[in-house]
């Protein structure tokens, strides 16, 4: 993350002219927001205010982190050292500071008194930023489906789906929740998620799980912490399973779409579940179901050779990335094989509650002044602006 953020930065230009366009007579100033407001969620709370702290340099300006209480020692912790480096080049320490002792109201002291909030986490910490008074750039919460149609290379598929999943033990956002298989390649494809080490769970074995993840289901669909971000070894443990040494990933059958079963929705473990499809028709359904109940506007993706199934995908489905034959977590926050600026937050659009349906990135990081100067008119004829156009009666 650090080396691709620096690498799109790294040539831009933020202090005085950053842009010229002489043709439309328009100069534009990059300046600084000001002093940033990161509130940074318990998953992250190591990578985000690392890679954060680049955005911020570049732009010239400050930030206080808000840590979620569960990772505040690892915040603080990056937080001295970005204030070391600071020291050692003989810059001021104070563009990073984070709260030691987060709680509510200082989190919302820190929201209303900052120039602008850039809010990563739950939901609930979102509404707040974007209800403080301040300017705020939320993200949506993730649920990533991810299709695999009849036309897929299966053990492509299966390898880069581990990959996504498993990397930092599924806590990200664009991790794989759900893989929506053709039913002429299920079961091969489930033979090729056992090939890499993931273990299919029988309809007991399910239930046990489903009772660990979700402990008050259904009147609470509240995670159990225990399970978030941990090893596949202990989930087994927690939820009484016997499971293979070496698993890597758990993978539960389901039928039920959307809040019929928790199993629809966002899990932040190494847990993974599998659908049957009929048809592209069938599995775009079974996504837009199950994102309407978790995960609105952030991400689904698609291992296919079909071009028509992919666009058919991006067009009738309500997310703001679609990613195509790569692994999810790996490619949505940007990567060396993708085009997407790299970035540490995911705006998912007003489907997802967001201001933004775009990688946060250096831009937002930005105010501009446009110096506007005259051109000569490029005012159009009326037969020259509505050709082509033929009014009734």
């Amino acid at each position: 993350k650090c080396r691709g953020i620096y690498f799109d930065v790294k040539n831009v230009k933020t202090v005085g002219i950053a842009e010229e366009i002489p043709e439309r007579g328009l100069a534009r100033i990059s300046k600084p927001v000001g002093v940033i407001g990161s509130l940074v969620p318990s998953t992250q709370a190591e990578m985000h205010p690392v890679t954060q702290a680049i955005f911020v340099v570049k732009a010239r300006d400050a930030v206080i982190f808000s840590p979620h209480p569960r990772g505040k020692l690892t915040t603080l912790k990056a937080t001295n050292l970005l204030r070391s480096v600071m020291k050692k080049y003989d810059a001021p320490e104070d563009l990073f500071l984070t709260i030691e002792d987060p709680s509510v109201e200082r989190t919302n002291e820190l929201m209303k008194q900052c120039d602008l909030v850039i809010a990563t986490g739950g939901q609930p910490m979102v509404r707040a930023a974007h209800s403080s008074g301040t300017p705020a750039y939320g993200v949506g919460a993730g649920n990533a489906i991810i299709i695999v149609d009849k036309t897929a290379d299966l053990a492509d598929a299966a390898t880069k789906i581990k990959a996504s999943k498993t990397f930092d033990l599924a806590a990200g956002c664009s991790c794989d929740n759900s893989v929506v298989i053709h039913e002429s390649v299920y079961l091969d494809m489930i033979t090729e998620f056992e090939k890499i080490g993931a273990h299919l769970l029988n309809a007991d074995e399910k239930e046990k799980l489903k009772k660990a993840i979700w402990p008050e289901w259904p009147t609470n669909h509240v995670i159990n912490r225990d399970i978030v971000a941990s090893p596949v070894s202990n989930i087994a443990k927690l939820a009484g399973l016997d499971v293979p040494e070496g698993t890597c990933l758990l993978l539960v059958e389901e039928d039920k779409t959307g809040e019929a079963s928790p199993f629809s929705g966002e899990k932040m473990s190494l847990v993974t579940t599998l659908y049957k499809s009929h048809s592209i028709d069938d599995a775009i359904r079974i996504t837009n179901e199950n994102h309407a109940y978790s995960g609105t506007g952030h991400s689904c993706g698609i291992f296919s050779a079909t071009p028509e199934n992919v666009e058919k995908l991006a067009l009738e489905t309500y997310t703001t990335r679609v990613v195509v034959n790569q692994a999810q977590a790996a490619t949505n926050g940007g990567s060396w094989t993708s085009g997407m600026p790299v970035t540490h937050s995911l705006g998912c659009g007003t489907w997802g509650g967001n201001g933004l349906s775009e990688n946060i990135a250096l831009k937002h990081y930005l105010n501009n002044t446009w110096v506007i100067r005259e051109i000569p008119s490029f005012k159009p004829t009326d037969e020259e602006l509505f050709s082509g156009f033929t009014p009734r009666g």
